[in-house]
């Protein structure tokens, strides 16, 4: 079976709660997603985050193809870290922790996304020609969107 595992870190020069406050509002995911990706909430306007809450969005990753994806917060730790784990969607699996630790100057973020493919081989082929690529690419984009919305890391964290 072919799992996979994204790690990234950021520092942010901002107090622990004005990250927890703009991570927390699911409503700004679309903000940190790269516009080709056509990112759209259908669940509603979502609520500040909770446990057992349930968003849905469309996304167009490849050809401009809509799929629908459902993800559950299944943990949350206030100021600290939550999970959201992929009901229904294009993954066979998705858990991805999103934690926050404060630092001197600011707040170390980290994601940590495990997810497997479905479809086995095929999967793991599509995951090779563009999958890994681009879900790079989304994290970069985020990278460089927090950086302009918060500020440029200046101390050499990463």
């Amino acid at each position: 079976m072919f799992s996979h595992f994204l790690h990234r870190k950021q520092f942010l020069p901002v107090t622990p709660e004005e990250a927890w406050n703009f991570f927390s509002d699911p409503s700004k995911l679309q903000e940190i997603t790269p516009a080709y990706m056509h990112f759209r909430i259908t669940s509603g306007k979502p609520e500040r985050m909770f446990a057992g809450q349930i968003i849905t969005y469309t996304v167009r990753p490849v050809l401009g193809i809509p799929l629908f994806w459902m993800t559950e917060i299944t943990h949350v730790k206030e100021g600290e870290y939550f999970i959201d784990e992929q009901r229904m969607g294009p993954y066979a699996f998705w858990h991805h922790r999103h934690l926050f630790r404060k630092v001197p100057g600011g707040v170390l973020m980290e994601d940590q996304v495990h997810y497997r493919l479905p479809f086995f081989i095929l999967g793991e082929l599509a995951h090779i020609l563009f999958v890994k690529r681009q879900l790079n690419a989304i994290f970069n984009y985020r990278f460089r969107f927090l950086e302009a919305h918060f500020g440029r890391n200046t101390d050499g964290l990463t």
